[in-house]
């Protein structure tokens, strides 16, 4: 029997939800590692009993997790993330240089191959790879080099938040960055090219075309046209038909066009979904509304998803990593808010239901499809 098992890390631990293939009945897993940041939970797609977790505190720093389980049980494993070679400098809020200092993993990419290989986002803003199961890791410091010494952090400091695998190329990986933009590498981390042609920031950068600086909050793309990435930057929405060479907007009638996440549907490439928040300053949905955003034509056309949401009073916020989709025949979507709770539709976003409230605010929601 199909199922689906969603991991969702929160500001004070972690909750594993499971459910069958239907998405009306959930359990609701006690919290695991209570009391610590959840920066993100997420499964291997090899085997799916393999879960890495990124947890911190400001009293104990940063740990790795790892259960072989399905979450029944964890085992810490390496936390040491050392910069290779000469750390190097970046640019400091000021515009002085500014040494490379690690501070937290955001973000588990298991690989798509290999159950043992994983990959870290960390901050300062760094690619690892493990390929013993997170019992070492090692930076891919090319990433770096890509004129890292321009890299400025934003407000929410300089951290790579995004790694999206090239399902049909093992040494095709796209990242993203807060506040440089998106990069490319074709040769499995050797490498690293800037994807940032189009992207115009005129608030945030003297050079609104910089090759590098812009303030990117997520990419995703299909498994059936990786070539095709879709992106929610800083302000606007936006997609790219060759593999990041060039990129448009497709805000189209959005009610706002910043936001934190985006997401494709499972089985239909030109279905993306978005979450719109007010402004870069008023981090919570307009008019109160809590609506996630569906196009079913690649962008410029969207429609507001309500049912079973919120539509007065809601001031929470999705963040970038907590909306995720599912791969069953009716393609269910999940979102985590800032206010606790988690929401799914089994419909591909037609209709809405929480699994769960009053959560520690929602800071990663990923999916596993079990069969």
């Amino acid at each position: 029997m199909s199922g689906v098992r969603v991991l969702v890390g929160t500001r004070k631990g972690a909750f594993i939800l499971t459910s069958d293939e239907k998405r009306q009945q959930w359990e609701v897993s006690e919290p695991h590692f209570a009391g610590w940041e959840m920066y993100h939970l997420k499964g291997s797609r090899v085997n799916p009993n393999r879960i890495y977790a990124s947890q911190s505190t400001g009293w104990f720093g940063q740990l790795i997790q790892r259960s072989d389980d399905g979450g029944k049980s964890w085992e810490p494993v390496s936390n040491e993330f050392t910069y290779d070679g000469e750390t190097g400098t970046h640019q400091w809020y000021d515009g002085t240089q500014h040494p490379w200092e690690f501070k937290r993993v955001w973000l588990l990419e298991p690989s798509l191959h290999d159950a043992d290989t994983v990959y870290a986002g960390v901050e300062d803003a760094a690619i690892f790879r493990s390929q013993d199961g997170g019992q070492s890791w090692h930076e891919l410091p090319g990433l770096r080099h890509t004129k890292g010494d321009l890299w400025q952090p934003g407000a929410g400091g300089m951290c790579l938040h995004t790694i999206v695998q090239d399902p049909a190329n093992a040494k095709r990986i796209f990242v993203a960055i807060s506040a440089a933009g998106a990069f490319r590498t074709d040769d499995g981390g050797e490498s690293w090219l800037p994807i940032n042609k189009g992207l115009i920031s005129p608030f945030e950068l003297p050079d609104k075309d910089a090759e590098v600086g812009h303030c990117v909050h997520s990419i995703a793309l299909h498994p059936s046209r990786p070539d095709v990435l879709f992106m929610q930057k800083h302000w606007d929405v936006m997609r790219s038909d060759d593999a990041g060479g060039m990129w448009h907007e497709i805000s189209g009638n959005l009610p706002s066009d910043f936001g934190f996440p985006i997401a494709v549907h499972a089985h239909e490439p030109e279905t993306v979904y978005v979450v719109p928040i007010k402004s870069d300053s008023e981090h919570f949905p307009p008019d109160g509304k809590l609506r996630v955003y569906r196009s079913r034509t690649g962008g410029n056309e969207w429609e507001a998803l309500t049912e079973g949401l919120p539509q007065s009073d809601c001031y929470v916020n999705v963040l970038r990593s907590a909306l995720a989709v599912d791969s069953l025949d009716s393609c269910g979507v999940y979102f985590g808010t800032t206010g606790g709770q988690v929401y799914a539709s089994a419909d591909s976003g037609d209709s809405w239901m929480p699994i769960v409230r009053d959560l520690p605010a929602v800071l990663s929601v990923e999916v596993q499809t079990l069969r």
